[in-house]
């Protein structure tokens, strides 16, 4: 199974377009040693030609460009992307399904409670329901949460896992408990058995998600910020971490020390703001990752298992 990072930073990207905290000064002037991001997303392939569109992030134009697999062979017009599951409902994970418009109809997997998100406060379904036939509803099953496959995408199963994180500001689940409002995947290569967990926001840990990480192959965690207060500390933001959904990557109850109970063949951090020390090469933050056996995606990083 292959699998193609399109996008590894957080809402905004790196650097973002009106941030000048360090990292992004530091990137623009270049005084840091650092690479640029774009908004996370991921695309999962059994065959090399078929693939599952993970979140639509505002930068997918730009992803699809940088991404010679998902261009088709031939046609005047076409996608490899047969596709999309979306794992929540926030702005840097479906604003991308606008750009999108222009390849309609697309089938697109997601919650009920996502899809009520994105049907109300945050309208995508029905702004595009008159593009050469819209996006096409798949409900994804939060309740029995059974495997399911994608149309058009042999190989590959995919299992949602029920994890604590929040709904978006603008979502009526803001604040509140409700199966389906994030999900996790676990992505099973059927040839194999074989598998990645992806969890791209999770505030905190359950058992389930200990039970899924102790046999993956590889994982794609949440990397979003170092400290829970950092951008509060900053000054670019209000907000705790743990508020917005992301548990940090340092500390007792972190990243990182989650992923040391485990041996993973690939323990990569994905999704990480712009406030994020470890995007500094030269850090000692970027070292502690890395010391502890734990990459740091960049955009285009290409994945096998």
């Amino acid at each position: 199974m292959k699998i193609l990072v399109l996008g590894s930073a957080a809402g905004g990207g790196f650097p973002q377009w009106n941030c000048h905290c360090a990292n992004c000064k530091g990137l623009r002037d270049g005084s840091i040693k650092a690479t640029a991001r774009t908004q996370s997303s991921i695309a999962v392939s059994q065959n090399g030609k078929d693939w599952v569109l993970i979140n639509a992030s505002p930068d997918i134009r730009e992803q699809i460009n940088q991404s010679p697999q998902l261009w088709p062979e031939e046609g005047s017009r076409g996608t490899n992307i047969r596709a999309a599951i979306l794992t929540d409902s926030q702005i840097d994970h479906t604003t991308g399904l606008l750009t999108l418009r222009e390849g309609l109809p697309l089938d697109v997997y997601c919650s009920d409670v996502v899809y009520e998100d994105l049907s109300t406060a945050f309208p995508l379904f029905n702004l595009l329901e008159h593009w050469h036939g819209g996006l096409s509803f798949n409900k994804i099953d939060t309740e029995q949460r059974a495997p399911f496959g994608v149309t058009g995408v042999e190989g590959i199963e995919f299992l949602p896992v029920i994890i604590e994180s929040n709904a978006p500001p603008y979502s009526r689940y803001r604040d509140k408990v409700v199966d389906g409002n994030n999900i996790g995947l676990k992505i099973i290569d059927k040839s194999t058995g074989k598998y990645l967990f992806y969890l791209p926001g999770i505030v905190e840990s359950t058992a389930e998600v200990e039970r899924i990480l102790s046999e993956a192959s590889c994982v794609l965690i949440d990397g979003t910020l170092w400290l829970d207060d950092e951008m509060i500390a900053q000054g670019v933001g209000t907000k705790l971490g743990s508020e917005m959904g992301h548990m940090p990557v340092n500390g007792d109850y972190g990243t990182v020390a989650l992923l040391n109970k485990f041996t993973i063949d690939r323990k990569i951090l994905i999704h990480i703001n712009n406030t994020n020390p470890i995007l500094n090469e030269e850090s000692p933050q970027h070292q502690f990752v890395l010391d502890n056996g734990v990459e740091i995606a960049t955009d285009g990083m290409e994945i096998t298992i």
